[in-house]
């Protein structure tokens, strides 16, 4: 327990991070900008982090984009409102996602101008091999850590925490939480203090403001922890932090 626990929690966030800020702020919105050596850097810690949850830049910032253009409707990847359960929801997205990489779908050119692609690495890291590699860690550190037998629900969790982030962020937070900004949609905050989800629990505020890097802020209980972090990478100078009105 002493490993096991540490060690999940520490997967839970350092995935979620990468996500929120490389693919989700990054790759999708462009609130900040980086060197092509530091974009780099960033799609190789993504893999690391992320590990057999693996996610291409290039599928996730398309889809996303293609989420804020048709949130809610028929043409949204992913909706509560067009999708009758969560599992059914999140198979369409991986679907639309799997479709994107491999070329299957004709995209408009608005949701694929300036994504990130590093096409050698992404079929690497996306690759079985890859997978299987992770997953064999994960598998490793269970039986030489996991002390008690209930330890070992953590580990399918593990294998799918990309899908998990994105399921609560695209399914609860469009149907359970607060409206700060009534729109025409169902996103909602779906924490008031968000210490799950890294700041993307905040998504009626993300939905209203779609540029804007700080997800939080507009209550004085909505911290977005990710945002302060990337005010610390706008100050050494990693990355440079767009100025974008409210």
């Amino acid at each position: 327990m002493e490993v096991i626990i540490p060690f999940f929690l520490i997967h839970w966030y350092t995935s979620l991070f990468f996500q929120t800020f490389f693919l989700h702020r990054y790759a999708s919105h462009q609130m900040f900008t980086m060197s092509k050596f530091w974009e780099r850097i960033f799609f190789v810690l993504t893999w690391v982090f992320q590990g057999s949850n693996y996610l291409s830049a290039y599928g996730y910032g398309i889809m996303h984009r293609m989420h804020h253009a048709f949130a809610d409707t028929e043409k949204d990847p992913h909706s509560p409102t067009y999708d009758e359960s969560i599992f059914k929801m999140m198979w369409k997205t991986k679907t639309i996602y799997s479709q994107i990489n491999k070329g299957q779908m004709e995209i408009d050119k608005q949701f694929t101008q300036e994504v990130p692609q590093w096409l050698a690495f992404d079929k690497f890291a996306r690759s079985a091999a890859s997978r299987i590699m992770w997953g064999t860690m994960y598998v490793a550190v269970y039986y030489f850590y996991a002390d008690v037998w209930w330890l070992w629900l953590l580990l399918p969790v593990q294998f799918l925490l990309s899908p998990i982030h994105g399921a609560i962020v695209n399914w609860f937070a469009h149907k359970y939480g607060y409206v700060n900004f009534p729109l025409k949609n169902t996103s909602k905050n779906f924490l008031p203090f968000d210490f799950l989800m890294m700041g993307e629990s905040y998504h009626n505020n993300h939905h209203m403001h779609g540029s804007r890097a700080n997800f939080g802020g507009i209550r004085w209980h909505e911290i977005d922890p990710t945002y302060y972090i990337i005010r610390v990478l706008d100050k050494l100078r990693i990355i440079k932090l767009k100025e974008v009105r409210a």
